[in-house]
């Protein structure tokens, strides 16, 4: 077996100007990418980037890889067809919330529902940045933008809804602030064999700077947000005091210690668990009343497409008459010309 080249983050790393703003989150995830392709231990050339439109599309210039620039919301459709023609590339889609849930939002939910074997990276900013600061399918009720003066009207998208209800098996989230943490999930994304998607709130300095801010200030984000893991209990908290408990069908927050709740009370993650329900809940918890979830929240295996793809070629292969190009001139009925 042909040993591999042992990577850094810089051999990922290509010759062009980072151009996104000063400041702007993408750089974050952009660092974070290149660090978890380094641990890999996947030859570089066998690395292919696909974007589609918005400042996060730039995304395959900054990557020593090989990268295509597509159109607008078609990242899906072209990440899809390069995994399928050539299944021994690890194919990533950088995507944002307007050009995956928008004009993309169809080929977004039909590549998570066929479970293809490629790795979605979301980054979620809540607004058009490169169109210069129009509301977004995941921009919050009521934000005033250049399209919503008075405020947006529109009930948002939220990612993870849309990938469990797509059936999808994997789906994670970060945040640009915390690079270790983003680093590790994408690792765990790449080395899961189905479609992932990680969504990343990621922050907009231009037109929507602070957007996580309330979730991600220094002094509140350890009772704002929670770190799931698969095998470990659900608690969070600056004492590492608070945890979620079943209420009946729905999730609790709870104080360990008070009204007669133990640590045994407290849900122990189980990111492999077929039924979603747990896992759709997770994902749509927000402040103020539950902390928000980070972490790898499902990853459920299946057979992939493309391995299906294969497996049917395979018994078509086994059980056809046709063996060589004859066989299929021959085949059917044929006339003798005189």
């Amino acid at each position: 077996m042909e040993a591999i080249k042992e990577y850094t983050a810089k051999d990922f790393k290509s010759d062009q100007e980072v151009r996104w703003c000063a400041g702007c989150g993408d750089i974050a995830v952009l660092n974070a990418v290149q660090r978890a392709m380094a641990r890999l231990n996947i030859k570089k050339e066998d690395f292919a980037v696909i974007s589609g439109i918005g400042c996060s599309s730039r995304f395959p210039y900054y990557m020593n890889t090989y990268g295509f620039h597509t159109i607008h919301g078609r990242a899906g459709a072209i990440a899809s067809g390069v995994k399928t023609a050539n299944p021994a590339l690890s194919v990533w889609q950088i995507t944002g919330d307007g050009d995956a849930l928008a004009i993309g939002g169809n080929h977004f939910i039909h590549e998570i529902r066929r479970n293809i074997d490629l790795n979605i990276v979301l980054l979620n900013n809540e607004i058009y940045g490169l169109t210069k600061g129009q509301y977004s399918p995941t921009s919050k009720y009521g934000t005033k933008t250049k399209t919503s003066p008075f405020g947006t009207v529109e009930n948002p998208f939220k990612p993870g809804q849309l990938v469990i209800g797509s059936n999808g098996r994997f789906f994670a989230r970060s945040i640009d602030t915390n690079v270790k943490m983003c680093e590790d999930i994408f690792v765990e994304a790449a080395n899961f064999k189905g479609t992932s998607m990680v969504e990343v709130l990621q922050n907009c300095v231009i037109f929507n700077d602070g957007a996580h801010d309330t979730i991600n200030d220094k002094e509140h984000r350890e009772d704002r947000q929670i770190l799931v893991k698969h095998g470990e209990k659900l608690i969070f908290g600056k004492n590492r005091d608070k945890g979620l408990v079943l209420d009946g069908l729905k999730l609790k927050v709870i104080t360990i210690g008070e009204n007669g709740y133990t640590l045994d009370h407290v849900i122990t993650h189980d990111a492999k668990e077929e039924d979603p329900t747990l896992h759709l809940a997770l994902s749509n918890m927000a402040y103020p009343n539950f902390p928000v979830a980070f972490g790898v929240i499902r990853a459920v295996e299946d057979i992939t497409y493309e391995q299906a793809v294969v497996n049917q070629i395979e018994a078509v292969k086994a059980q056809s008459k046709i063996k060589t190009m004859n066989d299929l001139l021959f085949s059917g009925s044929t006339w003798e010309v005189v």
